[in-house]
C-alpha cells in the first residue's frame, strides 16, 4: 500500500546516505552516555522563550557539505526562522546532529547566539526513516527521557518528531498512535511549553480519516495536539500526481489520500495554523515526487493565506532549500 509513499522522511540520503560514514562511536562519545543520568522533571531550567511569532519558515539540514560542519550560517538561511538538524536516532546522533555534538561548547554557544540574534530557532529531528521505534519495541518513555536530555545538554530549542514507522502505522492496531502519544507526553515533561519547541513531521496521508485503523495523526492530534507546537506536514513522496496543484494542496486532495489538503485537515479539528506546508526544494534530489516550482508554490500559499491560513512553509532540505528558494516561495504570500 505504501509502494507509492516514500519510506524516507524527506529524502533518501538523509538518514541512510552519508550517515553510514558516521562512526557509531560518535553517538556513544558525544551524546548517548547521558541516558544513564536520571532526568528529573523538576530540573532547573533557564529562562527562555520558544515561541515563533507569526508563520514558521522551516528548513531541514542533513546533507554533508564539504568544509562545513554544523548548521548553516545565518546568512545562508535568511528568510527562515527555524532550522532543523537531522537526525537524532535511538542509537544516538547522526549526520548534522552528530556534527553539532562534535563542535566545541564555545562554538555551539557562538552559533546559538548568532541564531538568537537573527530570530532563528535551532531544533533536532528524531527518527527519520532509519528508526522504526514502535516496530523495534523501543520504550516511548525511556526514549523521550534520553532524547530530551540530549536536547538540553546540547542547548537546542526543541525537537522535531519525524516518526516514519510505516509498518506500525499501517497495521491499524493503534500501537503507533499509542507510542507517539506516550512519547510526546514524556517529552513535554522535560521540555516545557514556552521553553522548548516540540513539532511533528507527519506524512500528509496520515491525516486521512477512516483510512487508518488507529486513526493515525487524527488520533495523535486528539491525544496530544495540545502539546505539539505545529506540524511540518510532508506534502511530497506520496504519489506522482499528489499535492502538486493549488487545489490539491490547499482545498481538495485526490481520492488517493482523501481529506488531506490543508483546509480539509483543519475541517477535521486540527488547528489550521499548526499546518506548516512541507515541500522539497528541488525535484528528484530531495524527493521522488510532490515538487512544485517555487513561484507556483508561492501562488498557492497566497491563496491559502487569503483564505485564513498563515502557518508557514517547510522544506527538505538545505543547501538547495536556502535563502534564494524561500525568498521566491514567500514572495506572493509574505511579500
Amino acid at each position: 500500500m505504501f509502494s507509492s509513499v516514500s519510506c524516507y522522511p524527506l529524502s533518501f540520503d538523509m538518514s541512510v546516505g552519508w550517515s553510514l560514514f558516521v562512526p557509531l562511536f560518535v553517538s556513544l562519545l558525544f551524546g548517548w552516555h547521558i541516558s544513564a543520568v536520571p532526568l528529573s522533571p523538576s530540573d532547573t531550567l533557564p529562562e527562555r522563550r520558544s515561541d515563533i511569532a507569526g508563520p514558521r519558515f522551516v528548513v531541514y539540514t542533513d546533507r554533508f557539505v564539504p568544509a562545513h560542519s554544523g548548521p548553516p550560517s545565518v546568512s545562508e538561511v535568511q528568510g527562515f526562522n527555524v532550522v532543523v538538524l537531522s537526525f537524532l536516532l535511538i542509537a544516538g546522533p547522526y549526520d548534522k546532529a552528530a556534527e553539532w555534538a562534535q563542535l566545541a561548547p564555545d562554538q555551539r554557544a557562538s552559533i546559538k547566539s548568532q541564531y538568537a540574534a537573527a530570530g532563528k530557532k535551532l531544533l533536532v529531528s528524531a527518527f527519520g526513516s532509519t528508526d522504526v521505534p514502535t516496530t523495534a519495541g523501543a520504550d516511548p518513555v525511556a526514549t523521550a527521557n534520553t532524547m530530551a536530555a540530549w536536547v538540553k545538554q546540547y542547548d537546542l530549542d526543541g525537537i522535531d518528531v519525524d516518526y516514519e514507522d510505516l509498518n506500525a502505522m499501517t497495521a491499524g492496531d493503534g500501537k503507533a498512535e499509542a507510542w507517539l502519544t506516550a512519547f510526546t507526553k514524556q517529552l513535554r515533561v522535560h521540555l516545557p511549553r514556552n521553553q522548548y519547541i516540540i513539532t511533528h513531521a507527519p506524512l500528509a496521508p496520515w491525516f486521512s480519516p477512516s483510512h487508518w485503523g488507529g486513526g493515525a495523526y487524527i488520533t495523535v492530534d486528539k491525544n496530544v495536539g495540545n502539546l505539539i507546537d505545529w506540524y511540518n506536514v510532508q506534502y511530497y513522496n506520496q504519489g506522482f500526481l499528489e499535492y502538486i496543484t493549488c487545489p490539491g494542496l490547499i482545498t481538495a486532495s485526490s481520492p488517493t489520500w482523501p481529506q488531506t489538503a490543508v483546509f480539509q485537515i483543519a475541517a477535521q479539528g486540527v488547528p489550521l495554523n499548526k499546518l506548516v506546508i512541507g515541500k522539497p526544494a528541488v525535484p528528484a534530489v530531495d524527493a521522488t515526487n510532490g515538487w512544485m516550482d517555487p513561484l507556483t508554490l508561492s501562488l498557492c500559499l497566497r491563496q491559502a493565506k487569503e483564505a485564513g491560513w498563515n502557518a508557514g512553509v517547510m522544506t527538505w532540505q538545505y543547501p538547495e532549500g536556502g535563502s534564494p528558494w524561500i525568498t521566491v516561495v514567500k514572495s506572493q504570500a509574505w511579500p
